[in-house]
């Protein structure tokens, strides 16, 4: 007499899964990293000060508030593009710092980076927690709807933030400059230039490598050989694209550790090499 075998029934649910291996250290990892970042990054926006050195006649300017729009009430950091601060702002409600003009920016190109939406999906919503692993929820709606339609702009946060790397290009060039007491400039290295041209490699390897840029090079392309010179870019841009999570984490760490280089500098201590 013939019988059947029933496999036994699959559990299923959240955290549930068959990996024998520590997957939840990756989500971990990536919570705590992303939290620190947001909270001092948070932080330092509300301080409206200490954004900006000029110790030892060096011209450094915090990447979280570059480029300057207006400078905070009672300081002239020389930076500012349109004055002190304006009139206009809502002091009563809200307190005024240069970075909440320009924060909006950075903040939305990573916000909606092909690579962090996987990250902070996994780590802070469990969305899966990690692969193979079960999930909170049994239904997926995926982007094509509310809120999650809004990370489709990520193409366009991406031409902003190739703006600021200009914006920082310049704060790094202007970092080589320095005054004496007598007010002659003079070329010069201190440890804060080499801190912010950094900051622009790491910023620059990031945004350069996006996975937007590369479709918007070749990406639609049938025939990238008929055009050597933008087939030579998409090879550049596709080079940083392989290390994209890399040049990611590493900016994102270089970006804060600069603000807190530059607010050092606040408080005089500086070392210039040459």
């Amino acid at each position: 007499m013939p019988t059947t075998t029933t496999a036994p029934a699959t559990k299923s649910g959240f955290g549930v899964t068959s990996r024998k291996d520590n997957w939840w250290i990756t989500p971990l990892l990536t919570f705590l990293g992303l939290s620190t970042f947001v909270v001092y990054s948070t932080w330092a926006a509300f301080q409206a000060s200490d954004y900006f050195s000029k110790v030892g006649g060096a011209d450094y300017l915090s990447p979280f508030y570059s480029p300057v729009l207006w400078d905070a009430k009672g300081l002239d950091s020389g930076h500012a593009l349109f004055g002190p601060q304006p009139s206009w702002w809502p002091t009563g409600f809200l307190p005024f710092s240069p970075a909440f003009l320009i924060l909006w920016a950075p903040a939305g190109f990573r916000l909606t980076c092909y690579y962090y939406r996987g990250a902070y999906y996994k780590a802070f919503w469990a969305d899966p927690p990690s692969c193979a692993v079960g999930e909170p929820r049994k239904s997926y709606l995926g982007e094509n709807s509310l809120p999650l339609i809004v990370q489709n702009i990520h193409r366009y946060f991406l031409y902003v933030a190739i703006c600021f790397l200009f914006f920082l290009t310049y704060d790094a060039c202007r970092a080589t400059s320095f005054t004496n007491e007598a007010g002659e400039a003079s070329f010069g290295i201190g440890l804060g230039t080499i801190v912010l041209s950094l900051n622009v490699v790491f910023l620059g390897g990031y945004t350069l490598g996006c996975h937007s840029l590369r479709h918007l090079i070749g990406g639609f392309m049938n025939h990238l050989s008929k055009a050597p010179i933008r087939s030579k870019c998409y090879s550049c841009v596709s080079c940083l694209n392989k290390r994209h999570m890399v040049w990611a984490w590493c900016s994102l760490f270089w970006v804060g550790f600069t603000d807190v280089y530059v607010r050092f500098l606040a408080d005089k201590i500086d070392f210039r090499l040459f």
